[in-house]
Parts: structure tokens; C-alpha cells; sequence
């Protein structure tokens, strides 16, 4: 019986999921500045409802990235505390895979452009494409830039999903040919999905030490910028 932890607190909306041979317990919620807080308590409750315990567990998994700084350092902090205590591998999942598999599954589309709001008038970006078996293929690199700058791969058929549809709509669906029908703008990413997705890359044998479990931010050079002296 396969059994996966997944924490996923990258964005303002907070989760916890356990994974159990295809069932999924979730915790979610609109929680602000809340994450620390609910992240544990959330843990307990999920692995005190499937009456399993953290060294039952198979692996570990988290939302790395890209997304809130404070949030991705919780979820690895937490996620590799964890996993040492239990013993166990960990599976880092891409922040907007999770987010593009979740818009797979409420859509039906399988080519997804998840984009969450990354402040500075930027968004966080991937291209993806879904396979058979629920996998999420990265088309091209994630990265983070202007909304009529993000790199559009060939074909068409794309559906767009996240935070950045929302707050950048004209300039995204301009620069993507999408109307807004063909997007999901208030989709986050969910514990459940980040939950799934790990269980393929476990089974692929692509699980990692805890001590090699880190955040993605994508725009690194921001969160170790000195704050200005006043």
C-alpha cells in the first residue's frame, strides 16, 4: 500500500493531503499568513483519519516552487523535518504542475498554461502538457516575467489556469490567443494534486534525501536582497 504526505503552502491558499493507494484525505483553506500555524495541526489530522502513522509513510512530498518565499521555506522546512523523523525519501513537485494538473482534471484539456500572480507585475509561468497517465510534461523551461512576454510553445488547444490569469488577463490572453472562457483564473494548487503527481515520480524511482529537499523560487535574487537602511 502506497502512502504519500503532501504539503503545498506556496500561495495564499493552504493544504495537506495524505495519499493512499489512490484515495486522498485534504486539508484545504484561504488561509493568509496562516501556513505555520495550520501546516502541522493539519498533518495530525490527516494521518489521525487514515489511522496511519508518519513512519508508515512511503515518501514525503511538497510544493517547491515557484510561489510566496515564506510560504516554499515552510513547506521544505516542514517537509524535511518530517521526513528525517519518519525516516523516509522526500518528491518535490513543481508549485505550477500541481496547479496545471488540477486545471487538467476540472477542464478535461490536457495542455495547460499555469501562471500564478509573482507581484512586481510579473507571473510565475509553465507550459504543460498532460499525459495518459496523469503526468505533467514541461513545455520548455518555468519561468518568471512580464505577462505579454511569457514564451508560448507551438500548437494550439491550450487552456490557462491560476492567480496570473486573474490579475493579468488582457495582456495574457492577448499574448496566448485564449479567450477567457478557455481559462480557470481563480484555480490554485492543491496538496491533492502535488499528492499525485509525487506518486508517479516516486514510482520512477525520482524520491531524493530530505537533506536535498529546496525551495524554487525562480526569482532568488529577490528574496536575498539586503532590505534598504533607514
Amino acid at each position: 500500500m502506497l502512502r504519500l504526505l503532501a504539503i503545498e503552502t506556496a500561495t495564499e491558499y493552504c493544504s495537506v493531503a495524505l495519499y493512499q493507494d489512490g484515495d486522498v484525505i485534504e486539508r484545504y483553506e484561504h488561509a493568509p499568513r496562516r501556513h505555520a500555524e495550520l501546516v502541522l495541526p493539519w498533518v495530525e489530522a490527516v494521518l489521525a483519519e487514515a489511522d496511519v502513522t508518519l513512519k508508515q509513510l512511503d515518501a514525503i512530498t511538497f510544493g517547491r516552487g515557484p510561489g510566496s518565499f515564506t510560504g516554499l521555506r515552510i513547506a521544505a522546512g516542514v517537509t524535511q523535518g518530517l521526513a528525517f523523523g519518519a525516516g523516509v525519501p522526500v518528491v518535490p513537485i513543481s508549485t505550477l504542475a500541481a496547479l496545471a494538473r488540477g486545471a487538467h482534471k476540472a477542464s478535461g484539456k490536457a495542455k495547460i498554461f499555469a501562471a500564478l500572480d509573482a507581484r512586481m507585475k510579473e507571473v510565475y509561468w509553465g507550459a504543460y502538457r498532460f499525459e495518459a497517465n496523469g503526468n505533467a510534461v514541461l513545455t520548455g523551461e518555468e519561468c518568471v516575467c512580464m505577462p505579454d512576454a511569457v514564451p508560448i510553445p507551438e500548437g494550439e488547444g491550450w487552456f490557462g489556469a491560476g492567480s496570473g490569469w486573474e490579475s493579468y488577463a488582457e495582456p495574457l490572453s492577448k499574448r496566448c490567443a485564449i479567450d477567457m472562457t478557455a481559462c480557470l483564473p481563480d484555480w490554485q494548487p492543491h496538496a491533492a494534486d502535488v499528492a499525485r503527481l509525487a506518486v508517479i515520480q516516486y514510482q520512477a524511482g525520482q524520491a531524493i534525501p530530505p537533506e536535498q529537499a529546496a525551495p524554487v523560487y525562480l526569482r532568488d535574487n529577490v528574496a536575498d536582497k539586503p532590505k534598504p537602511k533607514v
